[in-house]
């Protein structure tokens, strides 16, 4: 494609081009104006294809923490009614504890997201939590007990059918998130929890780590079931602390990376091949009853590749078995190490991984300006990813999320002290990387509303309902003089409407999302990113970034003779004669040309 369409770059300059609102050349106005008035139409997943027959790259992702959405159901916000473990821990004031938002609140909201382009909706997990733990709450899901139920906080097991079903009826994906390498923290150690058990390791009781070699040496911990816990978890073989590694917390290096206690929670034996058989049979149950379309993996690096190449083709074959013939599942591995990142989709059996390597460029470039070579680099190692089963174009891209915080929050954080209207473009450009770069789409939810929060966590966790919490309401949101307080589902909003554009011309066009990308151009410097998009039938589109805070006039050789606006950010002029082509773009645009 590079040698053939869009060869080298004959020359180059990136300074100021003028007043960045100098005027169009008329034909591109003309064509622009016709695209936009396209648009006013979108397409969203009433237009594509049944989702049962849908491959990874057609879909738009909204991550959601269902607890901080919408409360559809206020009777279930202090959960269970029976179950100690599983009840409390609400209060709308404090941002560590359950705010009320459920599984009947996402339903209610399916129109908003579907009138966004959203395709797929990941939740983070929904069944049964320990609901407290010292000073903090089990409100993301993660401190599972119960495999089989729904955490009572977010609904029943109807209730999460009912959403499912509603999502499928308007051809919108359900993806759960899934835990193996840890349930709720029950476990003690006498050693270091004390006589009275009633220490959490998450909290100032740290339980320093015992390495294999102290094992072998006869050093253990002894642990022990608090009074009244010995049977907290389904299925019952959770309860066995022989199915544990019960080697005090990890510290997240070295050896007690596999082996230590996330954050104090529970630590499965992941090498024992009856906790792998267990989990098999585990999520089998979950997949009949529930019908998924596929999971994200919690916490992937954390636990033995052996398990993932046991579990993952299992899971999958097993789907198809239920009716389900593109089941996916995608891991975290927090790494940006594309060596790393590829181990478990080739290695280890598993379609995909979130491409954190894509987060930390585009924060390279966005938010410190340390130069689009940076996304170039990453690109570069795309063939890593290469197997029967994956490729990069199926990786997750994101640029935010429950851990890492929120894009709008680093650009606040910046030394650069970026502008109100900086931000809104840098946030604009950064998303439109996250759909028109290779890789599936992934929106964190709140960032159509310009959501930017205090860093991760649960400073990162805001509610789209009324909020409460005092850290959450002083935030100036972006592109808006709403605040967390107010409710926060604006279809009017800039950025929901940048991203339901730009996942209508996602669904529009299937070359943007499943073709080969290959760069056009990058530097050093920040200025211009431009990628090419080729199916094998030669059809073949332009994505273009100027990532900096000035005009770029580039002249590039050309073979193509024509090329069709499809897309445009700020102000765009691509021109053609005699075979070679100049790109004009004001500050931090972007553009996508189809190309002749």
């Amino acid at each position: 494609m590079t040698k053939t369409l869009l060869a080298t770059v004959m020359a180059f300059a990136i300074s100021a081009c003028g007043d960045s609102r100098s005027p169009l050349n008329t034909e591109q106005d003309r064509i622009l104006a016709k695209g936009t008035a396209t648009e006013l139409s979108r397409n969203t997943a009433a237009n594509l294809p049944p989702y049962i027959d849908r491959d990874i790259e057609d879909e738009v992702f909204y991550f959601v923490l269902p607890d901080r959405f919408h409360n559809g159901d206020p009777s279930n916000d202090n959960g269970s009614a029976t179950l100690k473990m599983s009840q409390g821990g609400f209060d709308k004031s404090k941002s560590t504890h359950y705010h009320g938002g459920d599984i009947d609140g996402l339903k209610e909201k399916i129109p908003y997201l579907k009138n966004m382009g959203i395709t797929s909706i990941w939740l983070t997990p929904i069944m049964r939590n320990q609901a407290v733990q010292g000073n903090v709450t089990g409100y993301h899901g993660y401190w599972v007990l119960d495999f089989s139920e729904v955490d009572p906080h977010l609904g029943s097991n109807a209730d999460l059918k009912s959403l499912i079903d509603t999502a499928h009826d308007n051809n919108i994906k359900v993806f759960f998130d899934i835990i193996t390498n840890h349930s709720a923290d029950v476990i003690k150690y006498t050693e270091c929890h004390g006589d009275n058990l009633n220490q959490w390791s998450d909290g100032a009781a740290k339980c320093t780590y015992k390495s294999l070699a102290q094992l072998a040496a006869g050093d253990r911990y002894t642990p022990v079931l608090p009074k009244g816990m010995e049977n907290a978890k389904n299925p019952q073989w959770l309860n066995d602390p022989k199915y544990y590694h019960n080697q005090g917390d990890s510290t997240f290096s070295g050896e007690n990376s596999l082996y230590g206690d996330f954050h104090g929670l529970d630590d499965l034996n992941t090498d024992d091949p009856a906790v792998l058989a267990g989990f098999i049979d585990l999520f089998k149950d979950l997949v009949t009853e529930f019908k998924p379309d596929g999971f994200r993996i919690d916490t992937m690096k954390h636990v033995n590749i052996e398990f993932w190449q046991g579990f993952a083709p299992t899971m999958v074959e097993h789907a198809k078995a239920q009716g389900i013939p593109n089941f996916f599942m995608f891991g975290e591995v927090y790494d940006g190490n594309s060596d790393v990142l590829s181990k478990y989709t080739t290695t280890g059996k598993v379609q995909s991984v979130l491409d954190f390597g894509f987060q930390f460029a585009v924060r390279d470039v966005l938010v410190d300006q340390a130069g689009n070579h940076k996304l170039a680099a990453v690109f570069a190692n795309d063939h890593k990813y290469n197997d029967h089963d994956s490729n990069a174009g199926q990786l997750l891209n994101f640029i935010g999320n429950h851990d890492v915080g929120r894009f709008a929050h680093a650009l606040a954080s910046s030394k650069h002290n970026y502008s109100d209207k900086e931000t809104l473009a840098r946030l604009t450009q950064a998303h439109a990387m996250m759909y028109f770069l290779r890789g599936v789409p992934v929106i964190y939810y709140g960032s159509e509303q310009g959501f930017v929060g205090d860093g991760g966590n649960h400073d990162s966790r805001q509610d789209m309902m009324p909020s409460e919490v005092a850290s959450y309401n002083n935030d100036k949101l972006i592109g808006s003089q709403a605040s967390t307080a107010d409710d926060n589902f604006d279809p009017s909003h800039p950025l929901y409407q940048s991203l339901a554009h730009f996942a209508s011309v996602y669904h529009s066009h299937p070359v943007l999302r499943s073709g080969k990308q290959e760069i056009v151009y990058s530097s050093n410097d920040n200025g211009l990113l431009a990628v090419s998009r080729t199916n094998e039938a030669g059809e073949s589109y332009l994505v273009l970034f100027n990532t900096a805070n000035k005009p770029i006039n580039i002249q590039l050789d050309f073979a193509a003779t024509t090329a069709q606006a499809i897309l445009s950010k700020g102000r765009n002029r691509l021109t053609i004669r005699d075979r070679k082509a100049s790109i004009a773009m004001s500050a931090l645009a972007m553009a996508v040309y189809k190309l002749k």
